[in-house]
């Protein structure tokens, strides 16, 4: 098929145009929503107060990416049985509650022949499927809830089970993105509307979303750009980042946090989800700002800690119930992401730190460098301490000796090394086992002598920007950067650079972008 071009041009620091490139848009595909997207779905169509589902299908990851994951995941029968009885579930627990029966349902139909039961089930449809349900399908679910409405002769068993039906159905558990032409061609305004509503609030549209997809305005730059800057101003868009940092962060596995209390007495059950919470706390406060520098969330000293978090950190807590802000000391150490207990005790062992965790980290996700996976018959334990070795940089340096060991740590714990001042849960260390703790390193060229000036060295790095605009492009469509998208990738990273970095500027670019608003043709 011939390439897509975008009809826009942005304009950079030389004041020309700089037209946006031409794209080889990737095959379509079903994304199956998120555990979190499904809870959140569920939220805004049946209300919030919900006894929402624990089990349903796991989750997958691809490239670090729950969402690009979700363009591969299938549901087994085991699956299907348990979104089956989650909707029944929760459609009962709806009924019975008042208030929720004023979210769930437009209308309160007192009979069959109420003219409200049809309209309350084709607006509870169009909200749940994303789009506007055909008159044969609303017919088949006007069909069911009539007949278990008459052999029950109940009107709440009928709506239970029709209701009940919506939510099962693919329409609900996937989103489809397959355009207005199997030979590749523009997704549907109802297509754009679900991308784009995932992007950047993690939930289903609102009714101002659909209405402008119904009148087909999203379909136009200045309908589209209307809803994503009016998106971006409403409160939802945090919810929307936080989901996108907790997929790239792997902040989910916080609440699994396994630490050895008699190793680290500061760890308990509520130590991963306070973590979990200053990292995005930070990152709503800085990058939803109107010039939200991306950088600053790798290098700023400022941050929000709980009672918690603030004695791990050694600081006076800045309110005495919940979270407050705080401004690190220089003198400490501590500052950015690479300071916070969500990374420092996440990419760490249960019972000791892990510079090779801790640089895979950075290298990996921040940069977006790969790191060759260990031959298989590698001996990968690190030697004991003794007299000799008794800090992780000593007993690195021995284990380095093994030329098969040494090409991988060379990549990653220069980096990791650096932040040994912090133990395992991230609580400050001068020394180990009674050795100082040397936090110098290097990175690709440039070098630092503690942990308070690695932020710096990293928030300066060329592949920081770009690997960030790549990550926020494969979340929002879904799979990795196909090869004619390439172009598109580099030309985002670009307008990223010039834009000083702000997250907004990002996602509006990637939003307006022609491989966020086009598929290609079916493989």
């Amino acid at each position: 098929m011939l390439p897509l071009l975008l009809a826009c041009a942005q304009v950079g620091d030389s004041g020309l145009a700089r037209p946006v490139p031409e794209v080889v848009p990737a095959a379509p595909a079903l994304r199956r929503l998120t555990e979190a997207q499904y809870h959140s779905a569920i939220r805004d169509l049946l209300g919030p107060d919900l006894v929402l589902p624990s089990r349903l299908e796991p989750d997958v990851q691809v490239e670090g990416l729950l969402s690009v994951g979700a363009s591969v995941a299938m549901v087994s029968p085991w699956g299907v049985e348990r979104y089956e009885q989650a909707a029944l579930d929760l459609v009962e627990q709806a009924l019975e509650s008042p208030d929720n029966r004023v979210v769930m349902l437009s209308c309160e139909p007192s009979e069959l022949d109420d003219p409200c039961l049809e309209r309350a089930l084709d607006e509870f449809g169009l909200r749940a499927w994303r789009r506007r349900l055909t008159e044969a399908e609303l017919d088949r679910i006007l069909g069911l809830v009539e007949g278990i409405t008459l052999d029950s002769g109940e009107l709440d068993i009928g709506l239970l089970y029709g209701l009940g039906a919506l939510l099962q159905s693919p329409h609900f558990l996937y989103r489809s993105e397959h355009g207005l032409d199997p030979a590749g061609a523009a997704l549907t305004d109802y297509e754009l509307a679900t991308r784009l509503s995932f992007l950047l609030w993690n939930a289903i549209p609102d009714q101002e979303l659909l209405l402008a997809a119904e009148a087909g305005e999203l379909s136009t730059d200045e309908g589209l750009e209307v809803q994503a800057l009016r998106m971006l101003e409403d409160e939802r868009a945090g919810q929307g980042l936080r989901n996108l940092l907790t997929e790239l962060y792997t902040l989910y596995e916080l609440d699994d946090l396994d630490k050895d209390p008699l190793v680290f007495t500061h760890a308990s059950a509520e130590l991963g989800p306070a973590a979990r919470e200053e990292t995005l706390l930070v990152a709503e406060q800085l990058l939803l700002d109107e010039d939200g520098d991306y950088r600053r969330l790798i290098s700023q000293n400022r941050s929000f800690v709980d009672p918690r978090l603030a004695a791990l950190y050694g600081i006076p807590a800045p309110d005495p119930e919940g979270f407050g802000q705080v401004w690190l000391d220089p003198d400490q150490g501590r500052r950015g992401l690479l300071g916070q207990a969500s990374v420092l005790a996440q990419f760490s062992h249960a019972t000791s730190s892990s510079a090779t965790l801790r640089g895979k980290f950075i290298r990996s996700v921040l940069l977006c460098h790969e790191i060759p996976a260990p031959p298989g018959d590698v001996d990968t334990t690190i030697p004991e301490a003794d007299s000799t070795s008794p800090t992780l940089r000593d007993r690195i340096a021995v284990h380095m000796e093994n030329p098969s060991c040494s090409g991988c740590h060379l990549l990653t714990d220069p980096m990791g090394l650096a932040l040994e001042n912090f133990d395992g849960v991230g609580r400050w260390r001068d020394s180990e086992n009674g050795a100082t703790i040397d936090a110098s390193g290097e990175l690709d060229g440039e070098t630092w002598q503690t942990p308070w000036e690695l932020p710096e060295v990293l928030a300066e790095h060329p592949d920081l920007g770009p690997c960030f605009s790549e990550n926020v492009y494969r979340y929002a469509v879904g799979h990795s950067l196909q090869s004619g998208e390439e172009e598109l990738g580099e030309w985002l990273a670009v307008e990223f650079e010039i834009a000083d970095y702000s997250y907004r500027s990002l996602v509006l670019e990637t939003v307006m972008s022609p491989g966020f608003r086009n598929v290609g043709a079916y493989e």
